[in-house]
């Protein structure tokens, strides 16, 4: 513990409120709240902790806290200041998706769709549906059932639903408001739970049809019939009162806390959610921060009542959502309660499972990396690659690892601009340096480790920049690769020398993806660099042909052999100067000649 975090944890105050960790870099990292500033984070400092949160701690250099009249406030500021900040520690309902909602718009022609976004545009919205197949399932069984429009044709420009009787909005008499709101009317009732009622009615009409002779029809009906039994009655879990609810169950254990949410509406079980995380703070206080989050933030519709273990604090739920939120203590609310928490325990139990197969190739095999190389545990590590064929269109790629993880959104590619002909350490000088001048620039977080691929020569040329250039002191390692193109040494030191790493070991498999990895990005990247100039090689250096005339000419001859083919007159039509069309013609002409040997002028 430093001399800063001492003088901070004297004077810390006994008021509620919010506290934000800071890492070396003065990067946010993990955002809490709670009741009693000065217990909580006091906390953090003395007695034992799980390894989940010593690493927390470990990385931990400063400080700020933010004092609240309130713990409903401090839950507010909470989630607030995760929002802006984005901390890595912070990782609940981070992976979390917003489920899709059935939508009918407040249109002059209705449409019935699939959204995942609630806005307040007057339209009607039933859900959340968190399985997708379902909500898709169930928008096919009322398209088929219910002639909403599907197209965006004009009255009297009939669509193939139309056709299949399944649009009316662009019949040459469309329907009229009134049809419209009938029509609306049946589909609310048949998503809050009407769908029984409607059945019947397509039962008789399917008897009357049958009657009648029209076995098409009749089939039809029956049809729709077994659509409606098999996408809308699999749920068994019912309530007689047929009211919006969700069930909140938890549990936790060894720094972990898994949350299932069971959804009920009109009365009946339809779907339920699963989330698992870390916690470092009071398993009560984490699970109102979830709640608060899982509504105000990740943009949950809110249901009529709220069920919660016994224990929570309901009012405080209730004040933060304006929502009805009970603690049930018998009958079958309850029960719901207690079947979420039993499904919450099952479902932590698994995750332990996959947690320590997951964390032996990943933060374990990063802290046992960090203790070969004799570093502190390198949390972040950004590895580089060059790529070219002969010298042309060099390029370079970086991959960040964050934790033994790819963490894709930070990955960068360079195009190489002072590096003429194939001169790897060139290369990488380059690269090196404009990257982590940007990095000082802008106020970026450091790498903890830096992987370079290549040998004595990279390493060089990168520590060179690092430590001459900018005056960073970050460590450098490189990769060589074998005969056969795979990782076979890891190199680090002054001199470099070769790192003896257990071939059999998680840190050699996590270099060994690092190393595929940046590879993998590079070539890719050079792939495309050369795709896109062969495609465009023909049409380069002609003067009058730009960006926009490219397109044009392309768009309209399709190929370059038709383009080859066209006369002045051709390419005129399409607005393009004669004088320029001449020059064309005599540009591709010129560049036939050379593909065949043939260097003299076409006359």
């Amino acid at each position: 513990m430093n001399e800063i975090i001492k003088r901070k944890l004297e004077i810390l105050p006994v008021n509620p409120g919010c506290y934000l960790m800071k890492d070396k870099h003065g990067t946010v990292i993990y955002v809490g709240k709670s009741k009693m500033l000065r217990n909580r984070v006091r906390s953090y400092f003395t007695g034992a902790h799980d390894r989940k949160t010593q690493r927390l701690v470990q990385e931990i250099v400063d400080f700020e806290y933010f004092v609240t009249s309130s713990e409903l406030e401090a839950l507010i500021l909470e989630m607030n200041l995760i929002k802006k900040y984005d901390p890595k520690y912070n990782v609940m309902l981070k992976d979390d998706k917003s489920y899709p909602y059935l939508k009918i718009t407040n249109e002059r022609h209705p449409r019935l769709l699939i959204t995942r976004k609630v806005k307040k545009d007057k339209g009607k919205y039933f859900g959340p549906y968190p399985n997708v197949i379902a909500a898709r399932e169930t928008k096919k069984l009322l398209d088929r059932m219910y002639p909403l429009r599907k197209c965006n044709n004009p009255p009297g420009r009939p669509c193939l639903y139309y056709h299949m009787h399944q649009c009316l909005a662009c019949s040459e008499n469309p329907p009229k408001k009134d049809d419209y709101a009938e029509i609306v009317q049946e589909i609310s009732s048949f998503l809050q739970g009407g769908f029984k009622d409607i059945k019947e009615k397509l039962k008789n009409k399917m008897f009357e049809a049958s009657e009648a002779l029209n076995f098409e029809r009749a089939k039809e009906l029956r049809d729709q019939i077994q659509h409606i039994e098999v996408v809308m009655e699999k749920q068994k879990m019912t309530m007689t009162d047929r009211t919006d609810r969700d069930i909140f169950g938890f549990t936790y254990d060894k720094g972990w806390m898994c949350i299932q949410v069971f959804f009920m509406r009109q009365g009946k079980l339809i779907e339920r959610n699963v989330s698992h995380f870390p916690i470092y703070d009071d398993p009560e206080e984490a699970f109102l921060s979830y709640i608060g989050r899982f509504y105000l933030h990740q943009n949950h519709l809110k249901p009529k009542e709220i069920l919660l273990p016994i224990g929570t604090k309901r009012e405080l739920v209730s004040e933060l959502l304006g929502v009805q939120a009970l603690t049930p203590l018998r009958g079958r609310k309850k029960e719901l309660v207690e079947l979420a928490t039993k499904n919450a325990k099952i479902a932590l139990e698994e995750k332990f499972l996959l947690i320590e197969r997951d964390e032996e190739r990943t933060i374990d095999a990063t802290e046992k990396l960090g203790e070969i190389l004799n570093i502190e545990t390198p949390h972040r590590i950004e590895a580089f690659d060059n790529s070219n064929i002969q010298g042309t269109d060099p390029v370079s790629a970086m991959i960040v690892f964050v934790d033994g993880r790819p963490s894709k959104k930070d990955y960068r590619k360079y195009k190489i601009r002072t590096v003429e002909g194939p001169d790897d350490y060139e290369t990488m000088r380059e690269v090196i340096r404009r990257r982590y001048s940007r990095v000082l620039k802008e106020g970026l977080p450091l790498p903890d480790l830096i992987i370079v691929d290549g040998g004595k020569g990279q390493i060089s040329a990168a520590t060179d920049v690092l430590e001459n250039e900018l005056a960073l002191d970050i460590p450098i390692a490189g990769l060589v690769k074998d005969d056969r193109h795979k990782t076979s040494e890891l190199l680090y030191g002054s001199p470099p020398q070769i790192v003896p790493l257990e071939r059999q070991s998680h840190e050699f498999y996590l270099v060994q993806r690092i190393q595929d990895e940046v590879h993998r990005f590079a070539i890719s990247f050079h792939r495309n660099l050369r795709s896109k100039g062969l495609f465009q090689s023909a049409l380069d250096g002609i003067p009058g042909v730009g960006e926009k005339r490219k397109k044009l000419l392309l768009r309209h001859f399709k190929s370059m052999k038709e383009m080859k083919m066209a006369s002045v007159e051709d390419i005129t039509k399409l607005g393009i100067p004669s004088n320029t069309a001449m020059e064309i013609i005599k540009h591709l002409n010129e560049s036939d000649a050379v593909e065949t040997g043939d260097t003299k002028p076409t006359p």
